[in-house]
């Protein structure tokens, strides 16, 4: 490839918003949304914002959860599609671990994916571990609660601005707490 051509191309990528502006002010927008998740707590509320993992065993989780948030959660099940009520959740507040309540999303970070589950684009820093995961022989990108260490759901590359994540989350694994009773 010549010059000519390349900055012909390079034009060309940043005129259809591909070039690196357009990813910094991307950046900017996603901090932004994660900066302002704390605003979306309740006046008075009881969750504890430690990050320390808790110990405990998968029999003591079992005896605190429904049976179908505990087979998602600690054995990394997945609910079926368009059946969470979290899909149409839409007043402001905040998305916890079902297990250990830790606040992972704002419902700001919230969007349709129409995959049929609860999808954000992005989550709340620190709160989430990803790993790498090949279950299905594909590899994908598998996110778990850093406190309880519960499956939430995969992170993939086809969301919408500003960070082109869709973080697709299994609904049983959620609490919803509303900002306002």
């Amino acid at each position: 490839m010549n010059r000519r051509h390349w900055l012909r191309n390079a034009a060309l990528l940043s005129a259809f918003g591909w070039g690196s502006a357009r990813a910094g002010e991307e950046a900017n927008g996603a901090a932004d949304f994660q900066r302002r998740w704390q605003s979306f707590l309740p006046p008075q509320h009881d969750l504890s914002l430690d990050l320390t993992p808790l110990q405990r065993s998968k029999g003591e989780w079992q005896k605190l959860l429904p049976g179908d948030s505990y087979a998602v959660l600690f054995e990394e099940a997945t609910e079926p599609p368009f059946t969470s009520p979290f899909n149409h959740e839409k007043r402001p507040g905040l998305f916890l671990c079902r297990a250990c309540r830790l606040p992972l999303f704002s419902t700001e970070m919230k969007f349709d994916s129409g995959t049929g589950w609860p999808s954000f684009f992005s989550s709340i820093p620190g709160h989430l571990a990803q790993q790498r995961d090949f279950k299905i022989f594909i590899p994908r990108t598998e996110y778990h609660c850093v406190r309880c260490g519960g499956h939430q759901g995969h992170v993939f590359d086809d969301g919408p601005a500003p960070t082109r994540q869709r973080w697709c989350n299994n609904g049983v694994a959620l609490s919803f707490l509303p900002q306002t009773a």
